[in-house]
């Protein structure tokens, strides 16, 4: 009755994934993974964030801005 070899946990992951599919184990692979970038994000002090600098772009160092230019009604009298 000592540890657990590898067959016990091999047993245990195949019936794990008969009961609950690959689908739903990626998902919740991906929620979790999500979740601890979220907590490490919300564990940076403000001075770590601070600290970090952030690059400024100066609005004429050739960046296309794309937008859609609309006429403006003209007022009824």
């Amino acid at each position: 009755m000592g540890s657990l070899s590898i067959w016990h946990w091999l047993i245990v992951l195949v019936v794990v994934v008969l009961i609950f599919g690959t689908k739903k184990l990626r998902n919740l692979g991906t929620d979790l993974g999500g979740a601890v970038k979220g907590f490490k994000d919300g564990m940076k002090s403000e001075d770590d964030k601070a600290a970090t600098p952030q690059p400024e772009i100066h609005p004429a160092a050739g960046q296309t801005i794309e937008g859609e230019v609309k006429k403006e009604a003209q007022p009824r009298a």
